[in-house]
């Protein structure tokens, strides 16, 4: 009899294994879309920054002390009151165009995320001319109170964004 309890609480170990493991791939599975779906909004942020609307901008970047921002200019910002500065600096230079993300590359761990992808597209110019924009970029983000918000943007620089 003693034989039988442990094959069957091995069973039920098993069982309840199999159940964690599923519901974890099923969650994993929820993170991954829901951080695709936050860098997607990033991109979309990015394209009305151009525009010089910030506000979506300012919706997907967590609000932290911790948030860094390596942009085309070549700065380094650290905390989102500096990180915030830099956005309504680009937000008032009504850079205009479009830029979308190309062979996106998603990692996702339990409370942080990593997409590293090319920024394909092009703004305008001061003279009205197209301005290609080429560029690596890798993207971080962090769950907050249940909520994928970007941490990070980290890009190759631009030579006409220098200042």
């Amino acid at each position: 009899m003693k034989g039988k309890g442990i094959v069957c609480a091995g069973a039920m170990l098993f069982l309840l294994v199999g159940a964690m493991q599923a519901e974890t791939a099923l969650a994993s599975d929820a993170d991954h879309q829901a951080v695709r779906e936050t860098a997607e909004h990033f991109y979309s942020a990015l394209n009305a920054m151009f525009t010089g609307n910030l506000e979506p901008m300012k919706a997907v970047w967590s609000h932290a002390d911790d948030v860094t921002y390596m942009g085309p200019g070549g700065r380094f910002q650290i905390g989102w009151a500096q990180v915030l500065a830099d956005w309504e600096a680009q937000a008032a230079m009504k850079l205009g165009g479009e830029v979308k993300p190309k062979d996106m590359h998603i990692t996702v761990g339990r409370d942080l995320a990593i997409v590293s992808n090319y920024e394909i597209g092009e703004n305008v110019g001061p003279n009205g001319k197209p301005l290609k924009v080429e560029i690596r970029a890798t993207n971080l983000f962090r769950k907050e109170d249940r909520i994928w918000k970007m941490i990070g943007h980290h890009t190759d620089t631009l030579p006409y964004f220098h200042k």
